[in-house]
């Protein structure tokens, strides 16, 4: 029997060795270490996979953290509406904005060579809680917890459309084919859920946001840490109920001898995919009995719906995914993710600051409170990352439109974030007279994300994946975690 290890760094020392030398060409030597490499990868998919890929996982140190639930509001909501008072923004409506500020910037609607005017917000804001945190009349039922969040005035992302940046902040990549946040985060620590998936989305608005499906997939890592979206209506997941001619036993007996078929494969191959195949099985199986009690919210009391604004719970809104996402985190579903879409207010005719920014405000800002209320007193948010905030946020300049609306900005936008050891009742960051990029504490998003896995126990530096040849993680090579955000 070969030594695989003595083999592997023999075969490191002979050929690379003179590899590193030359011209650094692949030869048989790497062939043969890859194959090596390989092979343990397979016996380690055996060992690791053939029980619940999804089992709870040690972290890498101590988590303040267990659960996520983020509320990914789909467009880029307007951080000068609704969180960034800006006197000499309005006290200079309608000037052009200084060379300076946007000499070789890019913008999506916006040509940077042509004068553009500043715009000045029209909402009315106030002080509120003892942090003195600024909120506009947008969002009152915001400004009631601001002493249980912390808001960041100054993240930071790196590109400008809509499904790109959507990647971005859900991947750490603005190209396809990396695993999601949820997907990194159930791979790395599982769930302590075993009849629900690890990672769930719910969505609300009046289509899905853009990019699809990849904003919650696993990428690289095996498929069954990728984001499962429930449905409001029917079946939660399509074709999930038992035909009525198969018997509850007759099942049981096709799903059993399905796994044992699945299982001597996966022990032939260690193919990390049949795993996720026996668990999805077995998921599904025992899904048809806790997804419906998950969606069935009649349980729920008057006193509980009226706090999160649900005034039909069988309808299908924003409110009602706010609460589902509660009762995820109670059955110990790791990650829960919401799109609300249509926050694009450019200013066309359904896409105005006037009038349709305050609707999409109206939906989601009692319910988004209601939900840290709703966590602090069932005794959830310490263990719960609840995240609020979209892809980028809005110019401090006006676009030429219809109406009033703002461009697509990168440089600074706001996100807030409770519970899970984030410091409560604190504003992080600041940005110049304008809003336009950061004066002080500045956040990436690489950054958010170190932090977020920092406070789940993971280091977002040793939370890999090898994929054809080179480790990915979530960070990239960036991000450190911004220690001032927490408690």
């Amino acid at each position: 029997m070969w030594n695989s290890n003595l083999l592997r760094e023999e075969t490191r020392r002979h050929f690379f060795g003179r590899a590193a030398a030359s011209t650094g060409s692949l030869g048989l030597g790497s062939m043969a270490l890859q194959s090596l490499m390989d092979q343990e990868a397979g016996a380690a998919a055996k060992n690791e996979l053939v029980n619940n890929p999804l089992a709870p996982k040690p972290t890498h140190f101590a988590p303040k953290a267990k659960n996520v639930i983020f509320l990914f509001m789909a467009g880029g909501p307007s951080q000068l509406e609704m969180f960034e008072h800006k006197p000499k923004l309005a006290e200079l409506n309608g000037k052009p904005i200084p060379d300076s500020f946007i000499e070789g910037k890019r913008f999506a609607f916006m040509d940077s060579s042509h004068r553009i005017n500043l715009l000045g917000s029209r909402r009315s804001f106030k002080q509120h809680g003892q942090s003195g945190a600024w909120v506009s009349d947008l969002l009152p039922w915001t400004a009631e917890i601001v002493d249980e969040i912390s808001i960041v005035k100054t993240l930071q992302a790196d590109l400008f459309n809509h499904a790109p940046a959507k990647l971005f902040m859900n991947t750490g990549s603005g190209q396809f084919g990396r695993p999601s946040i949820g997907s990194w985060v159930t791979y790395g620590i599982g769930s302590e859920c075993d009849d629900l998936p690890g990672f769930v989305v719910l969505q609300s608005g009046p289509r899905g946001p853009r990019g699809g499906a990849v904003l919650w997939g696993s990428g690289m890592l095996p498929s069954t840490y990728q984001g499962v979206p429930l449905r409001n209506q029917g079946d939660p997941i399509l074709n999930l109920s038992t035909p009525q001619s198969v018997s509850p036993d007759q099942q049981r007996q096709l799903v059993d001898v399905v796994n044992q078929l699945n299982q001597e494969r996966l022990r032939q191959t260690g193919d990390g995919e049949i795993a996720t195949r026996i668990n999805a099985y077995e998921m599904a199986y025992r899904m048809q009995t806790s997804a419906p009690e998950l969606m069935d919210i009649s349980d729920e009391d008057q006193e509980t719906l009226d706090l999160y604004g649900i005034k039909d719970p069988n309808e299908s809104t924003y409110a009602r995914n706010c609460l589902l996402s509660r009762r995820l985190i109670e059955r110990g579903v790791r990650f829960v993710q919401l799109y609300d879409t249509n926050w694009d207010h450019h200013g066309g005719p359904t896409e105005t600051l006037e009038k349709h920014l305050p609707s999409k405000c109206k939906d989601i800002d009692q319910p988004s409170a209601a939900l840290v209320k709703d966590l602090k007193r069932r005794g959830l948010l310490d263990d719960t990352i609840v995240i609020w905030g979209g892809e980028f946020g809005r110019t401090p300049m006006g676009e030429v439109r219809q109406n009033t609306g703002r461009n697509h900005h990168i440089d600074a936008f706001t996100m807030w974030l409770a519970g899970g050891g984030f410091k409560p009742g604190q504003v992080y960051g600041e940005t110049d007279d304008f809003g336009f990029e950061p004066v002080e504490n500045s956040v990436h998003v690489h950054d958010l994300h170190a932090t977020l896995l920092h406070q789940l126990g993971l280091d977002h530096e040793r939370l890999t994946v090898r994929f054809q040849g080179r480790d990915f993680r979530l960070t990239d090579v960036h991000g450190k975690v911004v220690t001032d955000l927490l408690a």
